[in-house]
């Protein structure tokens, strides 16, 4: 979960900007702290509101996960050339990490029955939107996690756990998931105070996060996070109650790649973290749990899980956006948006360049971005624009 000192000392020792002239450049990234905690399970109750019918099923692609490869200097998003042709094929790692059926992968219909407070809400959006920045920052070097794929012949390390939140109870279950996790030598986690992390072993169908991560000497140890078996098969959702983000869905279901933007398609929803977002209690599945509040029990707030989306019938190629933004907006309006954490600002996540810079590659990003700050990447998107679906869309 992301907040602000202000309002969250244990969770980001982040500062909120004096001014929207001095934040643009550097105090987004300060304040768009990402992460999730694991709130008690006697604070967290399920929203009970009905279930909206599921969204049809989708194919997806079955070719066979592999590590992600950056961008090569000087490439043009959505151009193949020799040094990036394998970029630009149909299927990139993202597109099947968990289950075809999952919630991830499913389009949104073009006619589909909204949230009776869906002009609210956007309304509530826009307000955010010009209250923290007037913009909707790209997280990439902090508050976003990097991703390390490991393969079958990883060494292992248990991952201690660090009470950073100063829990008067231990965690035996967390540890037995960190019991045995693959790390590659080159991994590092995220810059800024949450220093997430993943790691990824497709030859065990395995997934582990990590928030707070550490590595002293060799010995890795971390504050939050989770393991997944079995994630091909999963709905792509941690077991309550972990998981790094504040609703427990999975970084790598929704943070965006640079494979992706290479290739000019993003296959899945899209997570993007809020400021102020509904109480504790109140959430929409897909999430697990939530980190809201709103204890003078404000109207429209928009609610942890709840999914969105741009509307449809807007042609994308005609606005004034990068190409990068482009492809950012049409995802949104096929798979949409699903908030899944809070912050200093209203962001998105890439996938963090460390995890190809540790690899000694170039950063992607900034010939994605055509050199563009990460604030300005989405500009000339009619945010004005924007359908908010029902509690619980599409839960099974």
């Amino acid at each position: 979960m992301s907040k602000q000192e202000t309002h969250q000392p244990l969770r980001c020792a982040c500062r909120p900007a004096p001014t929207v002239l001095t934040a643009l450049a550097s105090a987004l990234i300060l304040s768009a702290c990402g992460g999730g905690s694991a709130p008690e399970p006697s604070q967290v109750v399920a929203s009970t509101a009905q279930s909206a019918p599921a969204a049809p099923a989708a194919p997806a692609a079955t070719a066979p996960v592999v590590p992600a490869t950056p961008a090569a200097p000087g490439a043009q998003p959505g151009k193949t050339s020799t040094a990036t042709s394998a970029l630009a094929t149909p299927s990139v790692a993202t597109d099947t990490i968990f289950a075809p059926t999952s919630f991830w992968y499913q389009p949104i219909p073009a006619t589909v029955a909204l949230h009776a407070n869906s002009a609210n809400f956007k309304a509530e959006f826009l307000r955010q939107k010009a209250a923290y920045y007037g913009t909707v920052n790209i997280n990439t070097w902090a508050y976003s996690s990097p991703v390390y794929t490991a393969d079958a012949s990883t060494p292992v390390k248990q991952v201690a756990f660090n009470n950073c939140q100063n829990k008067t109870y231990p965690e035996p279950a967390l540890l037995a998931q960190w019991s045995a996790v693959p790390i590659p030598a080159n991994a590092a986690p995220a810059d800024g105070t949450d220093a997430e992390m993943t790691v990824y072993q497709p030859s065990t169908d395995t997934l582990w996060e990590f928030w707070v991560a550490r590595n002293s000497n060799g010995q890795w140890a971390a504050c939050w996070g989770g393991r997944m078996n079995n994630v091909s098969t999963s709905d792509g959702i941690f077991p309550f109650p972990y998981g790094t983000t504040a609703t427990g869905l999975p970084f790598i279901g929704g943070q965006i790649t640079a494979e992706e933007l290479e290739r000019g398609e993003i296959r899945h929803a899209i997570g993007i973290s809020l400021v102020e977002t509904e109480a504790a209690t109140i959430f929409s599945w897909p999430a697990k749990r939530s980190d809201g509040v709103n204890p003078q029990n404000l109207p429209n707030r928009i609610p942890e899980g709840l999914r969105f989306r741009l509307d449809p019938a807007i042609d994308v190629d005609t606005l004034p956006m990068t190409t990068a933004g482009k492809i950012i907006a049409k995802a949104a309006q096929t798979y949409g948006f699903v908030v899944w954490d809070k912050a200093g600002a209203i962001s998105l996540r890439v996938q963090n360049p460390k995890s190809y810079t540790t690899l000694g590659l170039t950063n992607p990003y900034t010939v994605l971005f055509a050199g563009k700050p990460s604030y300005a990447v989405l500009d000339g998107l009619p945010w004005d624009r924007l359908q908010f679906l029902p509690m619980n869309y599409g839960k099974p």
